[in-house]
């Protein structure tokens, strides 16, 4: 029973601090499933939504959804969704994945683990990070966002200017 209370009080420790922002979000390059590198130059003065996940993860197959809606609703608006597979998700589970629920998004995908490194060295799936236009990160959720809450907070960073 004790380890199982440190261990939650660990967990409740790395979700207050995850809920925090005001770091620089790392400049990463992305390889995408279709062979694309994404580079900091192409999500300048974007506000982005990258969120790590796995497709052996339940929560992030089930908020999949969510996130799909959520693109759609401001990607006209200057915002952009970055799907990044985990580093032990096999390529072709992440293709097939992306390829039969048809994300309209770019998926990413971290072979050597140096994108989840860069973020904080993420290793709890799914975790999500918003970051506004002048590339700080704003918010970071660890398991599937309040998606009422994510909207609202997009809104107000898409209205700001860079």
């Amino acid at each position: 029973m004790k380890k199982f209370l440190s261990l939650f009080s660990t967990l409740a420790l790395v979700s207050l601090l995850a809920a925090c922002g005001g770091d620089k979000a790392p400049q990463v390059d992305y390889t995408t499933i279709k062979g694309q590198t994404i580079t900091p130059a192409d999500y300048q003065g974007q506000v982005m939504l990258v969120n790590f996940w796995a497709t052996s993860c339940t929560t992030c197959v089930k908020e999949m959804p969510a996130i799909v809606d959520t693109h759609n609703k401001f990607k006209e608006q200057g915002f952009r969704t970055i799907a990044v597979a985990m580093s032990y998700d096999r390529p072709d589970y992440v293709v097939n994945f992306a390829d039969t629920r048809q994300l309209p998004f770019d998926v990413a995908l971290d072979v050597s683990g140096s994108i989840a490194k860069a973020f904080d060295d993420v290793k709890i799936t799914p975790t999500t990070y918003v970051i506004d236009r002048k590339g700080k990160i704003i918010k970071t959720y660890v398991g599937e966002p309040d998606f009422a809450a994510l909207h609202a907070l997009i809104e107000k960073s898409l209205a700001e200017k860079v």
